[in-house]
């Protein structure tokens, strides 16, 4: 069950900084593409996440995109990226993982896969022992996959908890010192 959470849960991918990522010690980043860097089977990037990515890349940062659709989709969307990237990934399963961190030349413990989804993205980080963040989807259509989206709830409502206690806790110890 603790393979289903993610190491730090965020709104989109423009939200993820250098400093988390120095502070999770990673270095590189395996990234979905649907629902995480564009809509559902767009080929047009989520409003600066192409410039974020450049940015990224700029400081040091490893970024390949991961995704379990063809080479014909995953391609030419990465292009715009100008970013490395591997299809038919099989997430969950831990392959796709293992061979995104080889193809960044890094270990897979200073590596993150970011995805939106619960039961592919993160599981398959869990699997492999890679830390993981969960982005809210950017078109979280409950109809193209109900029965996911619907269990998928049920343990975002628990991240959003344990995030909310966690701030309180660290506000909280901030106060005191």
């Amino acid at each position: 069950m603790k393979r289903l959470y993610p190491t730090k849960a965020l709104h989109r991918v423009t939200e993820i900084t250098p400093e988390l990522l120095e502070a999770m010690g990673v270095r590189g980043l395996l990234l979905d593409v649907d629902d995480t860097l564009s809509s559902h089977g767009s080929q047009t990037p989520w409003p600066g996440a192409v410039e974020w990515a450049a940015e990224m890349t700029q400081k040091g940062f490893r970024l390949l995109i991961l995704s379990n659709n063809t080479g014909k989709r995953v391609a030419p969307f990465a292009a715009q990226f100008g970013l490395p990237w591997l299809s038919r990934a099989a997430k969950p399963l831990p392959v796709g993982y293992l061979r995104g961190a080889r193809r960044l030349g890094l270990p897979l413990c200073q590596c993150a896969a970011v995805g939106d989804q619960v039961f592919t993205d993160i599981l398959g980080a869990g699997l492999c022992g890679m830390q993981s963040i969960l982005l809210d989807p950017i078109d979280d259509n409950p109809e193209r996959f109900p029965h996911r989206r619907r269990w998928e709830q049920s343990i975002r409502r628990e991240i959003v908890a344990r995030e909310r206690t966690k701030a309180r806790r660290e506000g909280t110890k901030g106060g005191q010192e």
